[in-house]
């Protein structure tokens, strides 16, 4: 029986969060997100709704305001997203700030 192992490569690290947001799927409904980590390109979620691979959904954020992001996967309730456009870094730090706040 071989094993596999599964490489998680990433091109930067993300920071922990624990934010709930607004985000509307490819069928326009409104669905809550809680964010769990986030970077500048991406972030992983916990919801509710079931979204397919390459689903593009639209997040409210706090600071920053909408950002579209790609489905990259989704299991178990948890989903990964890929930011269409990444953010610069002074306003991924705002964003942070802003969600720490409870913004």
């Amino acid at each position: 029986m071989s094993s596999l192992a599964f490489a998680d490569v990433r091109r930067e690290g993300r920071d922990d969060v624990h934010y709930r947001a607004r985000a509307f799927g490819p069928d326009a409904k409104l669905h809550t997100l809680l964010i769990v980590n986030i970077s500048p390109h991406g972030l992983m979620a916990r919801c509710d709704a079931c979204f397919e691979v390459g689903d593009r959904i639209r997040i409210q954020m706090p600071v920053i305001g909408v950002m579209v992001a790609e489905i990259r996967w989704s299991l178990g309730g948890r989903l990964g997203a890929q930011f269409e456009t990444a953010m610069d870094l002074a306003a991924y730090y705002e964003l942070i700030a802003g969600m720490m706040r409870g913004k």
